[in-house]
């Protein structure tokens, strides 16, 4: 969360976002905005007639653009409409580039002042849809309950029925001076990000050969005191284990170091307890920290052992692979594997820092390089459409590691990673769900085949091909868009369909993945470049027929 030049005004209509941003305005010295009066500027005639005319989604689509204008502006107050925070994309882009506050006010006080808006502002006041109805109040308190939930996510929470403009904003400008301190990281060249959730903020480093130089004194500096516990598997131990010990033992800290054999099979319950013998048996103490040095499968199991030995220790995740540079070692999500599905056991834990040094990604294999690239990819097309205009450009120069492009690239990534997680931690809000986009099929992929004959982004690429393709039978996802996703994902060698796999045994791993609700998966689809939205209750024949589709 980035709350130090944006406030962001949410709430139902007559909380008083507008006089009460106008006030916040002023007493910071900033600018105050109105979202609905950008939109009506940008469409060239009212509100009204965008909905009359060209229908709500229309209407919701300025919308977002306009809360996305806002996000790069600086020092200004937004008030926004009532009905902005019922997309996902609108509000978790509120929420991750600025302070997000709820203005509240019972039914009974929001009638009284709409009604007396409209007694003293005349005609153009009384063709509220509310007013009109033949239930107002009713109808108030309907509509409030449908965003309550919305409302509730709100970094702060005013409530407006018994206070004067001047009061209310007054807390406004409270609450920004207590969440709007600079980070001791703020200033860092090589800060890509900062991820901002309950439990407090973290940087994340990505810089070209930087781990030796740099994790053991920004560990230092960050205060550390206790000992480190580096924990990475057969493949990476030499050289990035030992560099990792290097850099630690430069900046006078103790440490330990256990290694495990690489692979997705290590990624156990079994591993996990191993791990937590190991640490007991050295004496780990809470105030001591896991380096998890290594990929996707370092990290998860690390960080789920950093949850759960002595009921929480500190976590560094150091990403080795570009998978886990973009996406996995950024977020707090930990956990092992079972029998059944991926990542069925594990805990929300985030890391105290995350260091990428993404040179090196120079020793990866190939096919391990590429696949990581679909991570990056699924970004660009679910959420970042410039990140696909990136990819475009440079594919070659990414597969062949231009050292500039490449941090670029990982850069990029790891914000667009951290202002989700930011916006929704534990995936409340429904924005960090668009993170899996391709993750329903790719998982089943994974599962069936057996762990190891697809690389998980390999699984992924077939599952982003099978979701664009469902999408595009549900009538969501344009065939351009479809399109434009097959030719990028063709350009960084990634597969589109599986081989040796029984459908059977997909539809059945996808069955149990830990998206189902009820028996019912939550679907990511594309509804455009950049754009994508969740969807439950797809037709059980249309998944299975593009799944059967997907196999050679």
């Amino acid at each position: 969360m980035t709350t130090r030049n944006r406030i962001y005004f949410i709430g139902f209509s007559g909380a008083g976002k507008s006089a009460v941003g106008r006030r916040t305005a002023q007493l910071l010295g900033w600018t105050f905005a109105d979202a609905d009066e950008r939109i009506v500027a940008r469409a060239g005639k009212p509100v009204e007639r965008i909905f009359a005319e060209d229908g709500e989604p229309a209407f919701r689509a300025l919308e977002r653009a306009v809360i996305a204008e806002f996000a790069a502006e600086e020092r200004v107050v937004v008030s926004t409409g009532a009905g902005s925070v019922m997309h996902d994309q609108s509000l978790g882009g509120m929420l991750a580039s600025g302070l997000v506050v709820a203005l509240e006010a019972r039914p009974e006080t929001i009638y009284r002042r709409l009604s007396h808006a409209a007694e003293t502002e005349g005609a153009e006041a009384m063709v509220r849809p509310m007013l009109q109805a033949d239930d107002a109040l009713g109808r108030i308190e309907s509509l409030k309950r449908e965003r309550q939930a919305a409302y509730a996510l709100a970094h702060w929470t005013v409530h407006t029925d018994g206070l004067a403009v001047e009061q209310a904003a007054s807390e406004v400008v409270r609450a920004w001076r207590r969440f709007g301190a600079p980070s001791a990281w703020e200033n860092d060249p090589a800060l890509a990000a900062t991820v901002t959730v309950d439990s407090g903020a973290y940087p994340v480093f990505v810089g070209w050969e930087t781990l030796e130089a740099d994790l053991g004194r920004r560990l230092a500096e960050s205060g550390f005191s206790g000992r480190a516990y580096i924990i990475c598997d057969g493949n990476v131990v030499h050289p990035y284990g030992r560099a990792a010990q290097r850099s630690l033992h430069a900046a006078g800290i103790e440490m330990g170091l256990f290694t495990f054999p690489a692979g997705e099979e290590s990624k156990s319950l079994a591993t996990a307890a191993v791990l937590c013998e190991w640490l007991a048996k050295c004496r780990a103490e809470r105030g001591d920290v896991i380096v998890a040095v290594g990929g996707g499968v370092v990290g998860d199991l690390a960080g789920y052992v950093a949850a759960t030995f002595l009921r929480g220790v500190r976590l560094v995740q150091v990403p080795t692979s570009l998978t886990a540079m973009v996406d996995s070692a950024i977020g707090g999500k930990t956990g092992v594997d079972l029998p059944a599905a991926k990542n069925m056991v594990g805990a929300f834990h985030h890391p105290a820092m995350v260091l990428a040094d993404v040179s090196a990604l120079r020793t990866l294999p190939e096919r391990a390089l590429r696949e990581g690239w679909a991570e990056a990819i699924k970004h660009g097309f679910a959420l970042e459409a410039p990140l696909v205009d990136f990819y475009e450009r440079n594919a070659g120069a990414l597969l062949a590691l231009d050292p500039g492009l490449t941090t670029e690239a990982v850069a990029r990534n790891a914000a667009v990673k951290a202002r989700i997680v930011s916006a929704d931690e534990r995936e409340t809000s429904g924005l960090r769900r668009l993170l899996n986009y391709g993750h329903t099929i790719g998982h089943g992929v994974e599962a069936a085949a057996g762990y190891g004959a697809y690389l998980h982004g390999e699984a992924v690429a077939i599952g982003m091909t099978g979701a664009a393709r469902l999408g595009m039978a549900e009538g969501v996802t344009p065939s351009g868009v479809a399109e434009r996703q097959a030719s990028l994902l063709a350009q960084f060698g990634l597969p589109q369909s599986y081989a040796n796999v029984a459908p059977e045994a997909i539809l059945d791993a996808m069955s149990r993945d830990k998206k189902t609700t009820a028996g019912q998966i939550s679907w990511v689809f594309l509804d455009g470049v950049g754009s994508a939205v969740s969807r439950r209750g797809v037709p059980q024949e249309a998944v299975e027929r593009v799944v059967r589709e997907l196999g050679e």
